[in-house]
């Protein structure tokens, strides 16, 4: 079967950002939008052709029709082998898995991550290479720089393959496996955690447990570990069945968009532990009984029982997290003796101290937690670590958490999101802050002085690749920091992200409620960034 050429010219805007391209889906569904992309993936990584490609995503709407797309594209360029999720679905730390275990070139994930879904709402699209892990910048910039010049892409005119049908067929010379896709992750997370502690605890008979997968990706995998192998209670997961728009509901795992497990942990008769996690199921919120632990705290928490697991119980070589993230887990690695990494946000700079062996933990404060048995966030993982550590430590998440404040001190820490904001505004407050910067060190703040000012940049310790202009650090003395930044996740507008710290080393201290213990440092950042008036946003769009 002969490609057949289709003449296309270039589309505007189609650089992928840390977390791939996302466009709204009636972008991606325009005639040779999606198809222009792909192409420049197979026309930047020749090592595809005769090579194996894992495809998949979360389910969201028009995740179908961009595999079919995909399936006949990669045929067209000279893939060899594909390996695709029953039913188009893949979680992302899934496909991280799949390549890894069976040597892939590569894998393609769909999904635009905790975005919303739906015919009017978010899709997108992003390369893994043959690490796991996202696309390297260079990488990313190739097929950027490829998509400016297009002229052409590949495919077969040839019928849609049946994604439901487990087994293997033919799409020219391309052979098409459509496998489980929960089975290799879950061998995996069997691999990692002891199951036996964790089916104990669930039939102890005083322990109860909730886990929200969004009707997202995580439905499945939740349903065949938590209930299948470990033997929780039919209906532990909630909302478990992945759809096109997600139920209508955001499929973010945080305080705001998981109102109902958040209400289910609440009060005497509330659940021991709650769970939930996003889209494609890379991102985890962990909630006790009247209590929530912020992903920050949770990477610290992670690493300092590290040793408690399977799979780490040789230790853990580093930790690294994202520079916006609390420094709650430098602690812990200054206690342990080993390294500790601060990196700009966007998991791909976790991936070379992770191939590297320098680090083996690392996280970001927007619920991403991970370590290297993928080049992903993830996380179930992180659920099942949870899990087996109250299993090992009997005691509650609260009792867990309080004990590692009174050992290394609590870093109180909040983000405020303002989403969708006019894009000028948030640029003209991130110039504004600039220009303070260099009569900012020494001055007094409130209560607090000044120690320094930045626009975070990051030296690659692997590569020595430089990042620059990666956020506005204020770092105060005693240890408290005010940090902004524009995230890149959304598809209209700004995001600008202000995340406030503070250090409280005293245990009597340590019960206060995170927005007053911040209020002081909430009210500085505002009035400095001048936030009110330059988005005309009064209050945060989200509050975790």
């Amino acid at each position: 079967m002969d490609p057949t050429v289709i003449k296309t010219t270039p589309f505007a805007g189609q650089r992928p950002g840390t977390s791939g391209l996302r466009k709204k889906v009636r972008v991606f569904a325009q005639p040779h939008y999606l198809e222009n992309f792909v192409q420049s993936i197979f026309d930047t990584q020749p090592e595809l052709a005769g090579g194996t490609l894992v495809v998949g995503g979360d389910g969201r709407y028009y995740n179908r029709e961009a595999i079919q797309i995909i399936l006949r594209m990669a045929a067209a360029n000279g893939v060899a082998r594909v390996l695709v999720g029953q039913g188009g679905i893949l979680s992302t730390p899934a496909v991280s898995c799949l390549i890894r275990k069976y040597h892939t070139q590569g894998g393609i994930v769909l999904s635009a991550s905790h975005n919303p879904g739906g015919p009017d709402e978010d899709f997108g699209i992003k390369f893994n290479g043959a690490t796991g892990g996202p696309a390297s910048e260079s990488v990313t910039e190739a097929m950027y720089e490829r998509t400016q010049t297009i002229d052409r892409y590949l495919t077969l005119d040839c019928p849609d393959t049946d994604l439901d049908q487990l087994g293997t067929v033919q799409i020219g010379a391309m052979e098409v496996q459509v496998i489980d896709p929960v089975a290799d992750y879950a061998a995996l997370m069997e691999s990692l955690f002891d199951f036996a502690a964790i089916k104990a605890l669930f039939n102890s008979g005083g322990f109860r447990l909730g886990f929200d997968a969004m009707h997202a990706v995580t439905g499945p995998y939740a349903m065949e570990i938590l209930e299948n192998r470990l033997g929780a209670p039919p209906g532990t997961v909630m909302n478990g069945v992945p759809l096109p728009d997600f139920g209508g509901h955001h499929p973010d795992p945080n305080l705001a968009h998981a109102q109902e497990l958040v209400a289910l942990c609440q009060g005497a008769a509330g659940l021991d532990f709650g769970a939930a996690s996003d889209g494609d199921g890379d991102r985890n919120m962990i909630l006790g009984k009247d209590f929530f632990v912020t992903p920050s705290d949770s990477l610290a928490v992670l690493a300092a029982n590290a040793h408690l697991m399977p799979g780490y119980k040789d230790g853990i070589r580093g930790i690294a997290r994202s520079m916006p993230t609390s420094q709650a887990a430098d602690r812990v690695a200054e206690a342990m003796g080993i390294e500790c990494f601060e990196t700009p946000t966007g998991w791909k700079f976790f991936g070379n101290l992770l191939d590297a062996g320098r680090i083996t933990l690392c996280g970001e404060e927007s619920f991403g937690t991970g370590s290297d048995h993928v080049r992903e966030k993830d996380g179930l993982w992180a659920v099942l670590f949870w899990l087996n550590l109250l299993a090992v430590r009997k005691q509650s998440v609260a009792e867990i958490v309080g004990d590692h404040w009174r050992q290394f001190g609590r870093n109180y820490y909040t983000r405020h999101d303002y989403e969708a904001v006019d894009a000028q505004g948030a640029a003209s407050l991130v110039h504004h802050l600039r220009m303070l910067f260099p009569e900012l060190p020494g001055k007094r703040l409130g209560d607090y002085t000044v120690a320094y000012a930045d626009d975070f940049e990051y030296t690659d310790p692997i590569d020595a690749s430089v990042s620059s202009h990666q956020g506005l650090r204020i770092g105060l003395e005693g240890g408290a920091r005010i940090v902004l930044r524009l995230s890149g996740t959304g598809t209209e507008g700004a995001t600008l992200r202000v995340y406030i710290e503070s250090y409280e080393p005293d245990p009597s201290k340590h019960q206060q409620d995170t927005q007053e213990a911040l209020a002081p440092l909430i009210v500085i950042a505002r009035e400095l960034a001048q936030i009110e008036a330059r988005t005309g946003r009064t209050e945060p769009t989200v509050i975790t």
